[in-house]
């Protein structure tokens, strides 16, 4: 019993001899490879530090720093937001026509059209000469059917005044209801001719005299030059209130300029005051002394025959013709039957005009929805008739701008309503995919 208790013990003592063998001789070659506890911890920490270099020399091989760019510069208020709007090359376009046909978003200003550039400049102009005061309650009158309305009242309530919009009652409706959520008081009128002292222009002025003070764009007194901090009625007069002009004089121009490197052929566009067409045209003209510039005018206005002949006429001005007491056209925003201060800084910087059809305007929002997913507005494809028209003309390997002066959500009840288009005789068609229908 006791040798084999003796035995038993033996071999315990054996087995715990080999197990303290094996665990020195395995720490022993632990140490050995790595320097020990204190070797092995740092090369963890060092082999952790190389895999994240690793990641980011990967990752820079993707990410570049950012470069410095007008778009990453913070903007102050929506005033900030203006100008400096995207070129787009219209693809179908220009393909169909062998040139590049490019247009100048500018229904991605905030207020969704070109017309806040000349919001913002006549509101600037008025400060400037001190017609208007910040921040006092002055309200801004204006006579529109629309787009110049929506920028003036999202620009009086960035700079603390009020707006008072007169309007034609027979524009689309969601114009007048964007003014009404922009704060502005909407008045609208019957539309009656220019000479009339009810038309929506004259109204806006008399309300402005009315409001108790002259504040004419360039006019001034006593208490104007003093800076008077009360309370004034100020009529922007975006016809004949030059701060229209020398907005696009100033920066639509420039901009065209930059973003082709002046490689451009010809301009195409609208005019409704006539600032835009003769801001660009000016300032385009006198770098590039080749290029073309055309003015493209709806059906009803008068000044396709001014830029062709000299006089200012349209067919349907012959009495008993007339459907409209405006142009008459189902286009909003262009096409005028007088002759604006504006329009006159264009004269001898307009080469031709272009007669556009109201047909033709439907058909080219239509195709550019199919062909592009574009959803622009009346004036904005009156522009693009013109722009495939002068392609055409001038043949392929040319370059063409023109402006998207606002997209198709602010004319919903009239130029993209089916059923109103159907009853001014127009075809609508459920599907435009070429370019045919360009005469």
């Amino acid at each position: 019993m006791l040798e084999s208790l003796t035995e038993k013990n033996k071999h315990i003592a054996i087995g715990a001899a080999l197990g303290i063998f094996f665990t020195l001789s395995t720490t022993a070659i632990v140490l050995a490879t790595t320097g020990g506890s204190k070797r092995f911890a740092s090369n963890s920490t060092h082999n952790r530090s190389r895999r994240r270099s690793s990641i980011g020399e990967s990752i820079d091989k993707f990410i570049a720093l950012p470069k410095s760019e007008h778009s990453s510069v913070i903007c102050d208020g929506v005033a900030g937001l203006i100008g400096n709007t995207p070129m787009m090359r219209i693809k179908s376009l220009s393909d169909a026509t062998g040139c590049e046909i490019l247009a100048k978003a500018e229904f991605l200003n905030p207020g969704g059209s070109t017309k806040d550039r000349v919001a913002l400049s006549m509101i600037n102009t008025a400060e400037r000469e001190k017609i208007l005061t910040p921040g006092n309650g002055s309200t801004i009158f204006e006579g529109t059917v629309g787009s110049t309305g929506i920028s003036l009242a999202m620009m009086a309530k960035a700079r603390g005044y009020n707006a008072w919009i007169v309007m034609p009652d027979d524009v689309a409706l969601e114009k007048s209801q964007l003014l009404e959520k922009l704060g502005a008081h909407v008045e609208k009128v019957r539309p009656v001719s220019i000479v009339d002292k009810n038309q929506f222009v004259n109204l806006a002025k008399r309300r402005a005299l009315e409001f108790g003070k002259n504040s004419e764009a360039g006019s001034s007194s006593s208490e104007e030059e003093e800076g008077s901090s009360h309370k004034t009625g100020f009529f922007a007069d975006q016809f004949e209130n030059l701060a229209n002009f020398d907005a696009h004089f100033t920066t639509t121009g420039p901009e065209i300029y930059k973003q082709t490197k002046g490689n451009v052929d010809a301009i195409v566009m609208g005019a409704g005051t006539g600032g835009t067409l003769a801001g660009v045209a000016k300032y385009l003209k006198a770098l590039l002394p080749d290029l073309r510039t055309y003015l493209v005018d709806p059906q009803g206005s008068g000044l396709f025959n001014k830029v062709k002949y000299n006089i200012m006429y349209s067919p349907t001005e012959k009495e008993g013709k007339r459907k409209r007491h405006q142009v008459d056209t189902v286009v909003e925003g262009v096409g005028i039957n007088r002759l604006t201060r504006n329009f006159s800084m264009s004269e001898g910087f307009i080469d031709d005009a272009i007669r556009v059809t109201d047909q033709e305007a439907v058909d080219m929002a239509r195709y550019l929805v199919n062909k592009e997913g574009l959803f622009i507005g009346s004036s904005s494809a009156v522009n693009c008739v013109g722009a495939v028209r002068i392609a055409r003309e001038l043949g392929p390997g040319h370059t063409i701008v023109t402006l998207l002066c606002d997209s198709g959500h602010r004319h919903l009840t009239k130029f993209w309503n089916d059923e109103y288009l159907v009853n001014q005789g127009l075809e609508v068609k459920a599907v435009v995919d070429n370019l045919d229908f360009i005469v």
